[in-house]
């Protein structure tokens, strides 16, 4: 019984603090990002850009209204490919280099996601 009250809570908690999620198109996260960052370059990739520095980003919200929303270490970011496949990871993690983006699915050790190039994407949503 404590275990049934003790997961119901936990439904509960995760429904009254959902994310809310918004779009941005391929361009539109682009411009954001290498307008807002200099190339500071990687070790193995010089003309790189990241998205760790941004500190806003602006979206489409549910309702078609272009809103800005703050960039934190919870902000994450879902890639909707052409054929359907979902890849998530944390905005700060995220790494634009020859057209294509990576990230990390955690901050606590590396684990990156393979290189999704632009024309592969049909959707970009940013998780709040």
């Amino acid at each position: 019984m404590k275990q049934l009250s003790f997961a119901m809570a936990i439904i509960v908690f995760t429904l009254i603090t959902g994310c809310t999620t918004y779009q941005v198109s391929t361009e539109s996260l682009y411009g954001q990002i290498t307008g807002n960052t200099v190339s500071k370059g990687y070790l193995f990739a010089t003309d790189a850009v990241k998205g760790n520095d941004l500190t806003s980003i602006k979206c489409i919200d549910k309702n078609g209204k272009e809103i800005e929303i703050a960039v934190t270490n919870r902000t994450g970011v879902r890639i909707i490919t052409n054929d359907g496949s979902k890849t998530t990871f944390y905005f700060n993690t995220l790494l634009i280099k020859d057209r294509a983006i990576t990230g990390s699915k955690t901050h606590f050790f590396n684990a990156k996601i393979t290189p999704i190039k632009f024309s592969e994407i049909s959707k970009i949503e940013i998780m709040e």
